[in-house]
């Protein structure tokens, strides 16, 4: 599929996701959602894709929803909102769900939506200038794109309703602090960190971070009994996995493994 709101390139393992509406701050249409939920099942599907990182054209990530694509909008407003929302929605889900770790490169404003994207990632790195916002009410509206799951586990319950009632501006500095990313570089290096971590990654055992994945999100709403009884069944299955058993292996061995991610 030729994308027109994003660029997606695979190389060595890592799938590069792009948001590409630099005019106009990377802002989320119908066709981006679109285009993100094509890109995420893409990344889900192929096996030569063990790691992805997602970032913005231009000197921003994304401002979230197009709020004057909103404006020119009447009776049509609803169903418009629903269109992209129900895509956004699938794509994120489709990113959490899979094997493949995902690297956020948050390059510059994440606001709204943005917010919320830059939330779903499993590593996120900011640049310097990188400024974090919900941004909702101060709109009218109320957050989307899974930030109402995330962000209170990810800051907790009094910072998730500071933010999303008074909305704040975060500098990266802040939003590390408060662990909404994971480290701040300079601007000229945040797509490089990234890709570094993602490279990483791309050599690691992927069916077994994709259960890691799943595993940590499904723990925060299991109860203890039914979580634990979850790890007992993935971990045996993983160990019996050819990865698993490379890395068995090579931890006694006192070797590098060297994991085929299957």
């Amino acid at each position: 599929m030729a994308y027109n709101s994003i660029n997606f390139e695979k190389e060595n393992g890592v799938g590069l996701i792009r948001l590409n509406r630099p005019d106009d701050g990377n802002a989320i249409i119908p066709e981006m959602a679109r285009e993100l939920l094509d890109v995420s099942i893409r990344c889900d599907e192929d096996q030569e894709i063990r790691a992805v990182v997602l970032t913005g054209s231009g000197n921003m990530f994304c401002v979230g929803g197009d709020l004057k694509a909103f404006s020119a909008l009447d009776e049509g407003i609803s169903r418009y909102i629903i269109e992209i929302t129900h895509a956004f929605h699938a794509a994120i889900s489709r990113l959490n769900w899979m094997d493949a770790p995902v690297v956020g490169a948050i390059n510059g404003t994440a606001a709204g939506g943005g917010f919320s994207l830059a939330l779903t990632t499993d590593i996120a790195i900011a640049a310097e200038s990188a400024k974090f916002t919900m941004a909702y009410t101060k709109a009218g509206l109320v957050p989307d794109g899974s930030s109402s799951y995330f962000l209170a586990r990810i800051v907790g319950l009094r910072r998730a309703k500071e933010m999303a009632l008074l909305n704040p501006i975060l500098s990266a500095e802040q939003a590390m602090e408060w662990g909404l990313v994971n480290r701040v570089v300079a601007d000229d290096q945040v797509l490089f960190a990234a890709l570094e971590i993602a490279h990483k990654l791309a050599k690691g055992p992927t069916r077994s971070f994709g259960e890691t994945k799943r595993l940590i999100l499904m723990g925060t709403t299991e109860s203890l009994e039914s979580q634990m009884e979850r790890e007992s069944r993935i971990i045996s299955s993983i160990a019996d996995s050819a990865d698993g058993r490379e890395g068995i292996a090579a931890f006694v061995a006192k070797r590098k493994p060297d994991f085929q991610g299957k």
